[in-house]
């Protein structure tokens, strides 16, 4: 039956680029006989997690496609150390597939350690990917060393307690666009972009206690791990030029995290009740030539906190950083149990910022974030974000 299942696929790449498959046999041989252009179709049910493949390259305007055959019914790749790992691939899109319970990874894609080579071209759409680890850690999507990738409509839920809903370590020229990821407030991180990463957007995202650290642009990278690989007598930085914009915060510990970053912009996101702080600027990579965290620009954020959950005044600023560089303006800061503590204490002094005035939440408790037609705040905030960005 084996034998007859092969040639029965192989028989379909010659006649048809879009292959269906119903079982976890036929997937990986599919996967590993795919062709640019070749569309492979998962009907609905259960598939064997476990699947490292590499090399699975398409072409420009024929990539690989592994999707569901029915998007309202999802087939499920459950298990294994990671439920799929591709490495050096290339032009390969996941659309509305279920990826759970792995031991370490739900999907990990990579350069398979060849930086000069990076996987690339990637677009993850529709995936649902959870209950990841659950301890140590483990991501719920890891890329390393991919660029040119986008990943939408994705929703990340409890991944490994130290782990990242979404972890990018030397990735570059990638957008995160109407994702949701949850947790809890203290576990793990939500999204991270460090080990050298740029040119990444995070946009239109929503986190729902989306651990310790919702957003960290920046981290704590192995030297041996950035890509580029680091040289001699040249400046470093664990991420430049990132933008998170449009986003909704809801919890965590901190929303955002700037860690020795050279270059970010954090524009027009809501962040509702971060349990201490709205935003965080530390400095982790100390080795020689790396740049101290700088240079970020924070401007058209609504902020609204309560007292007892807020230290610092919102804003933490640890060691070996340029605070001094950050520019804040523009940001709508409200401390709903006591309004005259609305003020925060930034590191420079903020540009039109508003402090104290109800920006009218129009269901804070439903998760409903947006204000209503009166509101002061209408400017500002995650529903303000302006359509031309």
């Amino acid at each position: 039956m084996a034998v007859l299942a092969i040639a029965v696929i192989f028989s379909w790449f010659s006649t048809t680029q879009n292959l269906v498959v119903n079982n976890s046999h036929d997937l990986k041989i599919a996967i590993r006989n795919a062709q640019p252009g070749t569309k492979i179709l998962l009907a609905p049910g259960e598939y064997e997690g476990g699947l490292f493949i590499q090399n699975v390259k398409g072409e420009p305007n024929k990539p690989i496609v592994i999707a569901a055959l029915d998007p309202a019914k999802p087939p499920i790749i459950k298990g294994g150390s990671e439920c799929l790992h591709f490495s050096e691939a290339a032009y390969l899109e996941l659309h509305n597939l279920v990826l759970e319970g792995a031991r370490y990874n739900g999907l990990n894609i990579d350069d398979g350690g060849t930086f000069e080579t990076p996987a690339h071209h990637i677009k993850l759409i529709g995936l649902t990917v959870r209950n990841i680890g659950p301890q140590g850690n483990c991501d719920g999507i890891k890329l390393s060393g991919v660029t040119d990738f986008r990943i939408e409509r994705c929703i990340i839920e409890r991944w490994g307690d130290g782990g990242q809903g979404i972890d990018m370590v030397g990735c570059h020229n990638g957008v995160i666009e109407n994702c949701t990821l949850r947790f809890e407030d203290d576990k793990g991180y939500g999204v991270q972009a460090k080990g050298g990463s740029s040119n990444i957007k995070v946009r239109r995202c929503r986190f729902e206690h989306a651990g310790a650290r919702a957003m960290q642009i920046g981290g704590s990278t192995g030297l041996q791990f950035f890509r580029p690989p680091l040289k001699a007598g040249e400046t470093h930085a664990e991420a430049k030029n990132i933008v998170v914009e449009g986003c909704t915060f809801i919890g965590s510990t901190a929303a955002i995290t700037f860690v020795g970053v050279d270059g970010a912009t954090v524009r027009y996101n809501t962040i509702y009740r971060p349990k201490r702080w709205a935003f965080r600027i530390l400095q982790e990579t100390r080795a020689e030539g790396f740049v101290s965290c700088r240079n970020g620009v924070v401007t058209d954020n609504l902020i609204v906190f309560r007292s007892d959950e807020w230290f610092e005044g919102g804003v933490n600023i640890g060691p070996e950083t340029e605070p001094q560089t950050f520019l804040f303006a523009r940001n709508f800061w409200y401390c709903l149990d006591k309004p005259e503590l609305s003020k925060p204490n930034l590191p420079t002094p903020e540009r039109e910022g508003i402090y104290g005035v109800d920006p009218k939440l129009i269901s804070p408790d439903q998760g409903n974030l947006k204000v209503a037609p009166e509101s002061k705040a209408s400017k500002v905030g995650a529903h303000a974000l302006p359509e031309e960005l």
